[in-house]
Formats: structure tokens, sequence, C-alpha cells
């Protein structure tokens, strides 16, 4: 189940991330799924892998089961935090053997933030290197050059990106040096602002112009995360490098708490909405973070 297809054509591109539960199953995630009916606006799902070094289930097994029960593509994100160059080959093995071949690289959030007492990281190289692994098992080697006995089936390369700095220049540079490895997409940290949407559509096509084969053909993801109340706006306004919320929205949002919960949640989700719709006209390849409140994503399209 690959996504390079839908990625790289002209046609609306939804994916919807999961957040793997510290449980020993995934049933969780998947029944909210089903009963939000999520899957049904979606083209496809990421998991990821133990975000802010919190312990988590597997993301590679995840990806599994969500194409198992809805019979749509899965990123599986892969961290270079917990992992050598022997683990991470072994994990992208296993996953090709699962048919999870949407490989979305990571270097991974700091150790020191684990909930595990003493965690130490791995961290033989950030996530070039895993692009560069999957780049060799396209090409039939792993990353030592040997050649497969068996050829593994061809990988989708993801990677991420800030969606906004003082210079727009350091994220473009960054952008190429991912695309030169063969990510075919690259996921945005969140987007709040059309002006800066259009900024990373133009760096899209100025690193594009540097290539002269298929890698001419990736695409910029624009990452969303619904801001449903005050104090998740004011969060990412302050605290998260490499977002940038409007100081209209969160001016909005202080007018609507002083009225009540519901007011609040009503301006969220209308300024949401509407900047959702915005992007899609603008550039319909875009990747929905919710925190697994599924049920949000059927409003964004209602």
């Amino acid at each position: 189940m690959n996504l390079y297809k839908k990625l790289v054509s002209d046609d609306k591109y939804i994916t919807l991330e999961t957040t793997p539960p510290k449980l020993p199953t995934f049933n969780g995630v998947l029944e909210k799924l089903e009963e939000s009916e999520a899957y049904k606006y979606v083209d496809g799902f990421s998991t990821t892998d133990s975000p802010l070094s919190k312990m988590k289930y597997n993301s590679i097994v995840a990806a599994f089961k969500l194409q198992q029960k809805f019979n749509l593509p899965a990123m599986a994100t892969m961290s270079m935090r917990d992992r050598n160059k022997i683990a991470l080959q072994g994990d992208l093995l296993g996953a090709n053997d699962l048919d999870v071949v949407n490989i979305l690289a990571l270097t991974g959030d700091p150790a020191k933030m684990s909930d595990q007492p003493n965690t130490k990281a791995v961290l033989e190289g950030n996530s070039t290197l895993l692009l560069q692994m999957i780049r060799n098992f396209n090409n039939g080697i792993d990353y030592s050059g040997r050649e497969f006995k068996i050829e593994p089936k061809k990988i989708t390369a993801f990677a991420v990106s800030n969606s906004y700095a003082k210079s727009f220049t350091t994220i473009e540079k960054k952008i190429y040096t991912k695309v030169k490895n063969c990510a075919s997409g690259i996921v945005t940290q969140p987007v709040y602002d059309i002006d800066i949407a259009k900024i990373l559509i133009d760096i899209q096509q100025n690193v594009a112009r540097e290539f002269d084969d298929n890698r001419n053909k990736f695409k910029i993801v624009l990452g969303f995360f619904p801001i449903t109340n005050l104090k998740t706006a004011q969060f990412l306004q302050s605290h998260v490098p490499g977002i940038y919320v409007p100081d209209i929205w969160v001016e909005k949002l202080i007018k609507a708490h002083n009225i009540s919960d519901e007011e609040e949640y009503k301006v969220g989700l209308e300024l949401s909405r509407t900047l959702f719709k915005d992007l899609l006209k603008l550039h319909p390849k875009i990747h929905i973070m919710t925190a697994n409140k599924f049920e949000i994503v059927k409003e964004l399209f209602n």
C-alpha cells in the first residue's frame, strides 16, 4: 500500500496522524477512528513513534493494523533516537514484509524528555541517515552496499520540516538536503497562515528545479492541527519553535474564552475550518494532526 502515486498526482491527498497508546493493544485507536468515521475523509494515515520520548506501542505494527482494518495505506514514523543502523534496517525489513512501505524519517525528540529512567539516545545520525538507508533498500542493497537475495518492495520516504522561520532560506536548505536523499514527501509543522503556505509552496518549486529525475516530483505536505481553545493557541505561539500562529487567532480566542467554553470551541473550529478549506484550494496536500481527537476531522470537512 504505497502513497507515492497519490502524493505526486494532482489529486487531493489527505493523511491523518494517529498516536499509538502506552498499552499492549492498538484496538482502542482503531475503534475511535471507526466511530468518528474520520477514515472516510482521508487517503491514508501516519503513526507516531514514541513522541516526546514517551514509551508507546510500536509504530510499524500500528501502521500494519491500520492498513488491515481500513484498507488504506499508513506511514510509519521511525525515530533515529532509539535505533542504530542494525536495528533501523531490521525494522525496515520487517515493515517491508508487512507491506508497511511508507516511512517517515525523524531524528526524534531528546531522550532526556523520556518517561523511562536513565534513558539514553542511540543517534548514530539524524534523519538523513535513515533516508540514505531507504534509498539503498530501493536499489536492492543494504547500507553497507551488500545486495539482498530478495529485493525489498519499494519504500516511499517522508521527512519533516518546520513551517516557519525568520529566514525561510534555512528551511529551503534543509528540505533540499532531504529531497536530495530521496524524500518524496516533506511534512511540515502545522500551518496557520495562508501566506506562509504560499512561501512553502514556492520552496517546493525552487527545490524541485534543482533535480532532473523523479526527485523533482516531491511534494510539500502542509501540516494542519486544528486549534479549538486559547490554551493551545498560546502554547503553540509562545513555546513551539518552527510554528507561526497569527496574533488575530489568539485575540479572537481570548474574546471567546471570556464568554464561554462553547464559544471558545466554536470560534476556534471556525478559524481552523476556514483556513483548512483555503489550504485545500491552494495546495490539496495536507497532513491532519488531532492528538487522536478524530471526531474533529468530519467537522473540518463539513
